[in-house]
């Protein structure tokens, strides 16, 4: 085939997780509960964060990116098949396909980015509580969130342009519920090796330097911990880690598992419901994990609600 033409085809077709129609309509209701959960969680946690001064802290100011960055990540993917199923049109153009990738690969990546940069913080607060106003004042914090985003926008162009550089020119169809990378290479006519030398390289060693950030620092905060005499002061300075640990177990497992197994053991079902995971339901579930494990937040809602029974008319 001639190489003037790299991208022979205008359109994909999205198979979804499903094909069978009777199980569309469970998948519809599915999918938008946990879209309007996440968003509306993610959304009061950002709320909460900006309205009440107490939590103007370098912690909240993470974690409100950490929310902004789970709405982005639910709201690339899911919408699109929620419309897909309602209009019974599994059809999405090359350029939303590409536009769909590259917002997922930016904010999956920042989610990474922040993980660790929260870690960090946690590092900090626990190891060295003397000196947390002076080392994370707000112009590092600043610095670490605008070089997350900066650096998971390059990075997810960059995945993007060399997609974009691919053939698709005999298979069509997509068994996944969104454009992923590895559906999308499984479907190109040409050699994909640069993309996956990307995915495994610099993919790997961005993945590499969150987990080390997420261990060597942990690592430093459970020696600490292990220090203090009495147990109350143990569990207390667990619980200000134990919520981080839970979304970071969460969506590094599944993201590991889709990005970075052996290609013998993918497989496209496996890969769209472990893409579940880490696109729709992590993003659903963090904010009840430090909404319920964290008194400030939880005071902080609390204010806002009874704020809102005061000032509406409807309540």
């Amino acid at each position: 085939m001639g190489w003037e033409n790299l991208t022979s085809i205008s359109e994909f077709l999205l198979l979804g997780l499903s094909e069978q129609p009777e199980q569309q309509e469970v998948l519809f209701g599915l999918f938008l509960s946990m879209y309007l959960i996440a968003v509306a969680g993610n959304l009061l946690i950002i709320l909460a964060i900006i309205t009440d001064t107490q939590l103007h802290t370098p912690m909240y100011f993470f974690l409100a990116n950490l929310s902004l960055s789970d709405t982005g990540l639910v709201s690339t993917a899911v919408p699109k098949m929620l419309a897909n199923i309602w209009i019974q049109n599994q059809l999405i153009s090359y350029a939303e396909c590409l536009s769909q990738l590259y917002f997922f690969i930016l904010f999956g990546t920042l989610e990474a980015f922040l993980l660790a940069v929260m870690a960090y913080d946690r590092y900090v607060a626990i190891c060295h509580p003397l000196h947390y106003t002076m080392v994370m004042s707000p112009g590092l914090c600043v610095l670490l969130v605008s070089a997350s985003w900066i650096t998971s926008a390059f990075y997810s162009l960059l995945h993007t342009l060399l997609m974009n550089s691919l053939s698709f020119c005999k298979e069509h169809k997509i068994p996944h519920f969104f454009c992923d990378i590895n559906p999308l290479l499984r479907l190109s006519c040409t050699d994909p090796f640069i993309n996956e030398m990307v995915i495994f390289s610099i993919g790997g060693l961005t993945g590499l330097v969150c987990v080390l950030c997420l261990i060597i620092s942990y690592a430093y905060v459970f020696s600490t911990i292990w220090k203090i005499p009495s147990t109350q002061g143990k569990r207390k300075a667990l619980s200000t880690c134990s919520s981080h640990l839970s979304v970071v177990s969460l969506y590094f497992g599944t993201a590991s598992s889709v990005y970075f197994s052996p290609p013998s053991t993918r497989s496209a079902p496996k890969g769209a419901v472990a893409s579940v995971m880490y696109a729709a339901v992590t993003p659903m579930l963090n904010p009840f994990i430090y909404s319920l494990r964290n008194r400030d937040i939880k005071s902080s809602l609390r204010k806002l609600i009874w704020v809102r029974k005061i000032y509406s008319p409807w309540w």
